[in-house]
């Protein structure tokens, strides 16, 4: 909501849980839900989080309860049934503070609303927001992201795991611009795996789409992803294909394959798309004119951004970047305090 007295800043009150806290459900200690959402009728949006910031979670393609989850247990982990004992000694109960999350370098941001989850989680007061940019902006070094006013004490318990988050996120999705920057003009996209870290895939998922990225499946039920292994196991690359389909009619099915036979192999089968794992250019090449637009192709393995462009330009469809979640760096996000204007 706006508060009239500061134009576009945006006050969130603490969350009104109906249960007793004790009935802690799954969106983690405190928020009260009980063991089961339908035993008090709640809406999930309307479960712990402020139900402005999570109809904005949920626009993103996020749950909000998952992200409550997540803020929940990055404070319980970081105060470890404690409290914040520099914070509590230095700063007085009263003390109210603004604070800027800044860029310390260029990047594309992302999780912006999540580190406002963390401070959701945390503060024990109303606190205001001032949304500078939006997540998936390029933005530069030195560049405010996030003005946030609230209790001192609040503001510096909840740093640390709103940063880490905001960090990890934000070079997810720089990492993929970078990529997305070197496909641009090309029907190719980048995409990312589950090399993902336990418990944060939505999360970083979510980061890969604001870089410019798109998503492979979220999990193994969404889709099946027939790798060298299971050809072992299933006697033969076809016969694995087979398998799949006849078990899960439904489900799009993708076949990993090492040789240009194997296309054609599974391509006669019925694959859905076929993923190229360790090809070259040239022989991606080739695999485009062999499918002539009769499957999905996506390369994976040996890919580099020098070499991205070269595999686009071969007409793939996807380009499997793993190192999208499990290598990239952060991008360096501070938080500053400073006085009132």
């Amino acid at each position: 909501m706006t508060t009239p007295d500061r134009p576009g800043l945006v006050s969130l009150p603490l969350p009104q849980f109906g249960p007793p806290a004790e009935a802690a459900g799954g969106c983690g200690a405190g928020c009260g839900c009980g063991d089961a959402h339908d035993v008090y009728d709640l809406d999930p949006l309307e479960c712990g989080l402020d139900p402005d910031l999570a109809e904005l979670l949920a626009a993103a393609g996020l749950d909000p309860v998952q992200v409550e989850d997540v803020a929940h247990l990055a404070i319980e982990e970081d105060l470890d049934q404690g409290v914040d004992v520099t914070t509590v000694a230095t700063v007085p109960e009263d003390a109210v503070a603004v604070g800027d999350f800044t860029a310390r370098q260029a990047g594309t941001v992302a999780g912006l609303r999540v580190a406002e989850a963390v401070l959701s989680v945390v503060c024990t007061a109303e606190f205001e927001v001032e949304r500078h940019v939006e997540d998936g902006d390029r933005v530069a070094a030195g560049q405010k992201l996030l003005t946030v006013r609230s209790l001192t004490r609040d503001l510096l318990t909840a740093e640390r795991s709103a940063l880490n988050l905001l960090c990890r996120l934000s070079g997810i999705a720089t990492a993929t611009r970078a990529w997305a920057d070197v496909l641009e003009g090309t029907g190719t996209q980048v995409r990312d795996t589950r090399k993902t870290t336990p418990g944060l895939r939505a999360l970083e998922k979510y980061a890969v789409r604001c870089g410019g990225g798109v998503n492979h499946r979220m999990s193994l039920s969404d889709a099946a992803l027939v790798k060298d292994n299971h050809v072992i196991a299933a006697g033969g690359v076809a016969q694995a294909f087979k398998l799949v389909r006849e078990e899960f009619p439904d489900v799009a099915i993708e076949v990993e394959v090492d040789t240009l036979p194997q296309v054609r192999e599974v391509l006669e089968a019925g694959a859905d798309l076929i993923l190229l794992d360790n090809f070259t250019p040239e022989q991606t090449a080739q695999a485009v004119a062999a499918v002539a637009g009769r499957a999905v192709l996506e390369s994976s393995g040996r890919l580099t951004l020098d070499t991205a462009r070269a595999y686009a330009e071969t007409g793939v469809d996807y380009l499997a970047v793993g190192a999208l979640t499990h290598s990239a760096p952060i991008l360096d996000i501070g938080l500053d305090l400073r006085a009132e204007e």
